[in-house]
């Protein structure tokens, strides 16, 4: 069984794209700048920002971040988003989930200019990922790729069992495994709330990616062996006897299913440090974008 660690490659990613920007400073061209919007005080999204600035530091990208009242009306909000889309300076941004009740997400999303959209969940985004044209691809997604592609991970051929189809992580997954290349060209089953026996399925899974955020759904009776095991499920589970009051865990019974699995993510230090390194990485894909189409 080999873990795939989400923790050492994406540092090794960003090792990559610092070389990178430390060449264009090198050569006085612009760096990468990212920008963060976040409304209200969530305790858990002021710490993914504020992890997102720091990597943007880490790297040398500028970086940016907008915060706002939780008061803040939708029109106030989308006044922001236009005046991000028009700054020349920022090369994409991501508007922080969730959002107050007050504001209606979709219409925030759909705001967003799709050169400047490093998180790929406008429409414009999803569909090009869906026609396998060039597009940012949802971070957490890329990052799954990246694991499964720097891993060696065969996909051609095998059958993907994805559980959860939400827009950002099952729904993307399901497309991008089943598309042309590798990795991809894998026969995929997306399952849900009401898919009937869904042992029956994942135990014919040569891959599964869960992303449901039920702590231990996944048994090891429900798989088979050599399977490779994808785990974004993160959920904070109480313990007393913790000194955090908590401990984090996945959708995978990790000790009894790790037994079986030919490659699997831990949690934490799989998926989750993936995540933020494709953000970076998107960043840096729209700051060429950008350069180019100024030539």
């Amino acid at each position: 069984m080999i873990i795939l660690d989400g923790k050492k490659t994406s540092n090794d990613i960003k090792n990559e794209i610092t070389e990178t920007v430390q060449k264009m400073k090198n050569n006085g061209e612009k760096v990468p700048h990212l920008a963060a919007v976040i409304v209200g005080n969530d305790g858990a999204s002021l710490t993914y920002v504020g992890s997102k600035v720091r990597a943007c530091e880490r790297v040398g990208f500028e970086s940016t971040m907008v915060r706002l009242p939780d008061t803040t009306s939708e029109t106030e909000l989308l006044k922001e988003i236009k005046q991000l889309n028009d700054n020349p300076e920022i090369d994409g941004f991501i508007v922080q989930l969730p959002l107050p009740k007050q504001i209606d997400t979709q219409k925030v999303l759909m705001a967003v200019d799709p050169d400047k959209d490093v998180d790929g969940f406008h429409p414009t985004n999803f569909g090009r990922m869906a026609l396998d044209m060039s597009t940012f691809i949802p971070a957490t997604p890329f990052g799954i790729l990246e694991l499964l592609d720097r891993y060696g991970v065969e996909t051609q051929g095998k059958h993907t069992v994805v559980i959860g189809r939400s827009h950002i992580v099952g729904r993307p997954m399901s497309i991008l495994m089943g598309r042309k290349g590798f990795p991809g060209n894998s026969t995929v089953t997306l399952t849900h709330s009401h898919t009937k026996n869904i042992t029956q399925i994942t135990s014919q899974a040569d891959i599964i990616i869960t992303a449901l955020g039920v702590p231990g759904f996944l048994k090891a009776e429900m798989v088979k062996d050599d399977v490779v095991i994808i785990d974004v499920g993160i959920t904070r589970v109480p313990d007393e006897s913790r000194e955090r009051g908590y401990y984090i865990t996945g959708d995978v019974d990790f000790e009894n299913v790790s037994k079986k699995a030919s490659y699997i993510t831990p949690v934490p230090g799989g998926v989750g440090p993936m995540t933020i390194a494709m953000l970076l990485k998107n960043t840096l894909l729209a700051r060429e974008r950008h350069r180019a189409a100024a030539k």
